[in-house]
């Protein structure tokens, strides 16, 4: 009766207690409610919503459901960077060794992917070799090693998040933004860090659709951030088109290693930074431009990509051995012009086609699948030039056709939107 009763409650819109947010969720977790009664509750919340406190109420009881880390024992300044999820978003295997290399340490505990894409351990698990699972006794001396480490998420951090979550996304009740918040912060707070940089995706690759929804999310991450002391940094980024010109998961790791050679997209080039900076200059307490300098310095010098390499190796990865036998499918443009916008959605629908994505956590992925664009926005084209490639184990009949028309190709040129919209601290 008395699940009955909260659920009520937040029908009516009347506040919560902590009392009352600790029994729905920690019933839950035990078993002793059912997957119906916990659905009628997320709907509640997700129409009526969450007032701030009752945001920091759910955000502590996912909390204490599992365990934390302590890494008070790291003799560096620790900061944690958390990603909402995009298509091509490869920004972890990449900033992690920058801002290590600048002597920040960097601990990632990093998901699989359910949805249209990979994870970043999806990514991770197409080198061959790479340890996901170390003991914590390791992931500590790695952190103190070498700086950076990205293993697997815990069973047993947030517990009551990873079972609220499966439930959200059956029932559809995802966008609900008290739920994001506590399902985000709940993790990266168990995590241990002090400093949390969130890239906030936003666009149509996104589940954030527009820039009012995402600013309202990354207020109330900060927010969630000052109760428990922790600074937290939010920055929107554009992703209506895709991170990058390679989406699947060793294309991915590919386009990382050759950003530490030197060869890069413009925009991810611009977001790495960026988010490089950021970091570095909450963890040092040193001015953005400052950071900046010295994130484009360790870039050129080469020390950014000894760190990437000698943390793929520490952790067992072998570069020269990525998961990568597919074939090759070419595709040249039917017209002439500007590419003015590539379709973040519709190419993501296509590499989870091919089989570099999940519709359930336990479907197997095809690690060497995806696409790369030869062609990215703002760009001129002309017919028959190549477009992009197509790297498939499974033949689609109609690739080449949906690859196509994901590109807007007209006359004019377009002036190309920045890919920082706003931070938000």
């Amino acid at each position: 009766m008395k699940a009955l009763e909260i659920i009520y409650k937040k029908n009516t819109k009347e506040k919560l207690t902590y009392s009352e947010i600790e029994y729905m969720v920690n019933s839950y977790v035990k078993n002793k409610i059912s997957d119906h009664t916990m659905s009628e509750f997320l709907w509640a919340i997700y129409y009526n919503g969450l007032s701030m406190d009752e945001t920091y109420y759910l955000t502590d009881v996912m909390i204490k459901s599992g365990e934390t880390i302590d890494l008070s024992s790291i003799d560096k300044k620790v900061v944690d960077k958390h990603s909402t999820g995009g298509v091509g978003d490869k920004i972890t295997l990449i900033v992690s060794p920058i801002v290590a290399s600048a002597g920040v340490c960097v601990p990632k505990m990093s998901g699989r992917s359910l949805g249209l894409t990979g994870g970043t351990v999806d990514k991770l698990e197409s080198i061959t070799g790479y340890k996901l699972k170390i003991t914590k006794k390791e992931f500590l001396n790695e952190l103190e090693t070498v700086g950076c480490a990205v293993i697997s998420q815990s069973d047993k951090i947030a517990v009551a998040d990873k079972k609220i979550y499966a439930l959200r996304d059956e029932i559809g009740a995802v966008d609900s933004i008290p739920l994001i918040a506590s399902s985000i912060m709940s993790k990266k707070i168990a995590s241990g860090s002090d400093v949390i940089v969130i890239d906030l995706k936003v666009g149509k690759g996104a589940f954030m659709k527009n820039i009012k929804d995402a600013t309202k999310l990354a207020k109330t991450m900060v927010n969630i951030g000052k109760y428990y002391n922790k600074k937290v940094i939010c920055t929107l980024s554009d992703m209506n088109t895709p991170l990058g010109r390679n989406i699947g998961n060793s294309l991915e790791v590919k386009e990382a290693i050759d950003f530490f050679k030197g060869k890069y997209d413009k925009r991810l080039y611009e977001l790495v930074v960026y988010i490089s900076s950021l970091m570095i200059s909450a963890a040092k307490g040193i001015s953005q431009r400052k950071a900046k300098n010295l994130v484009i310095n360790l870039i050129e010098s080469g020390h950014a990509r000894n760190k990437f390499v000698e943390w793929i190796k520490y952790q067992g990865g072998d570069l020269n051995k990525l998961k990568d036998n597919a074939k090759k499918y070419i595709v040249v443009s039917p017209k002439a012009g500007y590419v003015n916008e590539i379709d973040s959605l519709s190419i993501a629908k296509l590499v989870h086609d091919l089989g570099a994505g999940r519709h359930k956590k336990t479907d197997k992925i095809d690690y060497a699948v995806g696409v790369v664009l030869n062609k990215t926005i703002g760009e001129k084209v002309n017919k028959g030039d190549i477009l992009g490639v197509i790297f498939y184990n499974k033949k689609l009949d109609n690739m080449e056709e949906l690859f196509i028309n994901s590109f807007k190709i007209d006359k004019k040129k377009r002036n190309v939107k920045k890919i920082i919209i706003k931070t938000i601290k």
